[in-house]
């Protein structure tokens, strides 16, 4: 990608460290932030992850190569069409969404033909939200998702691929349609399953509660707003999950009315097991020597 201007649109805690990232790596682009709170936009200057702040989309995005979208994914839809008319020529316009069927096929019919749309999914984040908890190394040996459509142009894939890798991330692709499925699974599910834990508690309950309760639960803690809207995109394959959740516990009760303690110490040892695999292989992800 040759430099010149990156457009973030909403400046919290991913389009933040993607500022400070940029500047932390010496990439040579002039950070541009879109906000419509002029607190948060005085912020994002005050910790230097923008070069300029905006609070107009169309001025935010004027003579941008590169627009990153990182607004909750139910806004996507009226933010696409509002910057439209305003992208120039071989613009690439990608995002940091946690859904992607409704996200790849909003951009592609909104966006005029001289503009190109990536889909992408950088797999980091925290609890914590707004631009106070950016930081530069955020991106840092973590996964980044890509997911390619029939008419995403090979350049601008390739192009938006190696922007990732830029400030640190690993590259894989996937269709959106697989995407959402799989994220379901390992991401979507377990925050609702979080929250779940936390609101079946009884105030004694959670007097008592330690570290390991804090541990299990620590995304429970995420914008109920924006998980709201991703829980709900993406809600047919979040059923899908639940559904495969229940045969689980439904296992699980079999076994304690069965007092069968032989298969529950297989199947929680099969669940300790494969996290410990799991553990192993993103260590070995991080740090390849």
């Amino acid at each position: 990608m040759q430099p010149g201007r990156i457009s973030i649109i909403g400046v919290g805690l991913l389009g933040g460290s993607i500022g400070l990232a940029v500047k932390s790596n010496a990439l040579p682009f002039h950070v541009v932030g879109y906000g419509h709170r002029r607190s948060t936009l005085d912020k994002a200057l005050e910790v230097g992850a923008i070069d300029e702040a905006s609070d107009d989309l169309a001025a935010a995005v004027s003579g941008a190569s590169l627009v990153i979208l990182c607004t909750p994914v139910l806004l996507f839809d009226q933010i696409l069409k509002t910057i439209a008319p305003a992208l120039a020529d071989n613009t690439i316009v990608t995002d940091v969404g946690s859904t992607k069927r409704s996200v790849v096929q909003q951009a592609e019919s909104a966006l005029p033909p001289h503009a190109s749309f990536v889909g992408s999914h950088p797999m980091a984040g925290s609890e914590k939200r707004g631009v106070e908890y950016a930081r530069p190394d955020l991106f840092q040996g973590a996964l980044c998702i890509t997911t390619p459509s029939i008419n995403t142009s090979t350049t601008a894939l390739e192009q938006v691929e190696q922007f990732w890798r830029s400030i640190g991330m690993r590259i894989t692709r996937l269709s959106p349609i697989d995407h959402d499925r799989l994220l379901a699974d390992v991401s979507h599910l377990p925050h609702a399953l979080a929250a779940a834990l936390v609101n079946l508690q009884d105030e004694a309950a959670l007097r008592l509660a330690g570290k390991g309760f804090l541990d299990a639960t620590r995304i429970a803690g995420g914008d109920g707003a924006l998980w709201r809207d991703i829980l709900l995109d993406n809600r047919d394959n979040v059923r899908d999950s639940i559904g495969r959740l229940r045969t689980q516990l439904d296992h699980l009760l079999a076994m304690l009315d069965k007092n069968d303690a032989d298969a529950l110490a297989n199947w929680l040892n099969n669940g300790s097991q494969r996290r410990e695999a799991l553990l192993k292989e993103k260590l070995r992800e991080v740090n390849p020597d």
